[in-house]
């Protein structure tokens, strides 16, 4: 990737079109097990008092009824977008009696997959779908790669600053196509640049051994009770995390929405073998929703990708075809053990002035020998970041990552100049956190990890349990204002009254309803 070129800074720089520039959305989603104060994922069902996991806005389940996700508004500034997220961890403490929140993404102990309970929506088509589709993931993957926890951040360019930029490069097609094929753009150079994001912000380096239930590992061992990768940033995102073979074929093409949304229903529309060994009923009952290569396109996991809000029941494909790119949401990054709601501000400005670079920059077209070579480079930067030397591949050659990495942190400073415009320099003091990670790996969050547990005598059970009773006590002596758990409550009492509405204008069978489903064209 070329730097950003000046004359485009230049007249970002000016002041009309600086004053757009931080004008984004901003909104994150924070993925927590619940488990008891002992460390063992509860087995308790989603506390009513937090509402309906199917229809409440800001608190719902990903996989497990145990691992709650908390989204947030979208935000017109980082600090906006972060605060709820505290006032959402705030109401969720005050909730939960003996439960706390598990503090890093990679799982508490379990003695395998039956400790794991599968999530459910209720009785409606929508919650039934819901619930299905995690049984499906089950009979693929398993459960325990389901628990491990990610933040994903959301960011939507600011809209009154697309006219500008198609103006400045000249561009003469439609505004809606400019949109579309320059989010792409930013995608396609956030794949070239994201590991990255591993190496500075990667927080799973070790996990209980429990986690692989007595499978063959290739990583070391730390303690009796914890594996660990040496150098690794974050095991979250390799091998040993997401990992899915039946994916690893697809080459999904982020050259254009076009090929994004056929790639991904083609995908969806493709028997597998081994799924269709499975079958979509086991004894009478819906076990996945297809035998295809994914189920729907929320199974397709990948570093970044492309999101359109889609209406309740409508496929997120025909979403995107329909009505476009609204925003990227960045899957990235782990939890950070050292925030009590698993992101810091500066990480946010960090991934942000990231995203409007990979916006900036020339985007050629990515071939399938290159997409080859980003999931090799995230891959290795994933497990072994932090070695001494480590290469990654920049188009025919081999490039050392910090070198690579200190590039990339310089090249970002005046767009992280851009978006502080006159505010107190929050943007590029994070990137200078950036750079001086890059200079010292002993302060990249994997490391001081390590280096915590070792010094502790900490297993990587006992080093995550200490911070997430640590952050218990924290919000237990921080309640939330009388503001906050009345606007909560009351979401939750709607949210309960939404499903029942919803389950009551149920018509048909659910059979009908997958079927009308996968129909939309």
């Amino acid at each position: 990737m070329k730097p950003v070129s000046p004359r485009i800074l230049q007249q970002l720089a000016e002041p009309a079109a600086r004053s757009l520039i931080a004008a984004g959305l901003r909104g994150i989603e924070r993925e927590a097990l619940r488990v008891t104060t002992a460390g063992h994922i509860a087995q308790t069902t989603h506390p009513q008092a937090l509402g309906s996991a199917l229809t409440h806005p800001h608190i719902t389940t990903d996989y497990s009824e145990a691992l709650l996700e908390f989204v947030t508004s979208p935000g017109l500034t980082v600090a906006q977008a972060w605060q709820q997220l505290r006032d959402i961890h705030a109401f969720v403490y005050s909730v939960l009696d003996d439960e706390i929140l598990w503090a890093t993404s990679m799982p508490c102990l379990f003695a395998g997959d039956t400790e794991i309970p599968i999530a459910h929506y209720g009785s409606s088509h929508v919650g039934t779908m819901k619930h299905v589709y995690r049984l499906g993931l089950a009979y693929r993957y398993g459960r325990a790669m389901q628990v491990i926890s990610g933040v994903h951040f959301n960011y939507s360019v600011p809209v009154a600053l697309w006219p500008v930029l198609k103006d400045i490069e000249g561009d003469r097609r439609s505004l809606r196509e400019y949109i579309d094929a320059r989010y792409f753009d930013l995608l396609r150079n956030l794949q070239r640049v994201g590991w990255l994001v591993f190496y500075l912000f990667g927080s799973s380096p070790a996990v209980c051994k429990s986690f692989f239930g007595g499978r063959p590992q290739s990583l070391s061992d730390f303690d009796d009770r914890t594996a660990f990768g040496r150098h690794a940033t974050s095991l979250r995102m390799s091998d040993i995390g997401y990992h899915n073979p039946g994916q690893a074929r697809l080459n999904i093409s982020y050259n254009s929405l076009a090929d994004y949304v056929t790639g991904l229903d083609k995908a969806i529309n493709t028997p597998y073998p081994p799924y269709e060994r499975i079958g979509t009923r086991q004894n009478g009952s819906y076990c996945q929703l297809s035998t295809s290569v994914l189920q729907i396109a929320n199974e397709y996991y990948s570093f970044a990708r492309p999101k359109q809000i889609a209406l309740s029941g409508e496929k997120p494909t025909l979403a995107l075809a329909k009505r476009g790119v609204a925003y990227i949401e960045v899957r990235g990054l782990d939890v950070d053990p050292y925030n009590p709601v698993g992101i810091s501000e500066s990480t946010m400005r960090f991934v942000e002035c990231l995203l409007l670079y990979c916006l900036l920059c020339e985007s050629p077209p990515a071939n399938a020998n290159e997409r080859k070579t980003n999931q090799f480079n995230q891959s290795r930067s994933a497990c072994c970041g932090r070695a001494p030397g480590v290469t990654l591949l920049r188009g025919d050659k081999e490039q050392e990552l910090l070198a690579w990495a200190a590039e990339i942190c310089e090249q970002l400073l005046p767009v992280a100049e851009l978006l502080d415009g006159d505010e107190t320099g929050g943007y590029v003091a994070s990137v200078r956190a950036g750079l001086a990670a890059v200079a010292d790996p002993g302060l990249t969050p994997s490391a001081r990890i390590l280096e915590d547990m070792r010094r502790e005598g900490d297993s990587f059970f006992d080093f995550a349990l200490r911070l997430s009773r640590a952050y218990h006590q924290t919000f237990r002596a921080a309640p939330p204002s009388s503001e906050v758990v009345k606007i909560f409550s009351e979401m939750a009492a709607t949210s309960l009254t939404r499903q029942q509405d919803i389950e009551a204008a149920d018509s048909g069978s659910f059979e009908e309803y997958l079927q009308n489903y996968f129909a939309q064209a």
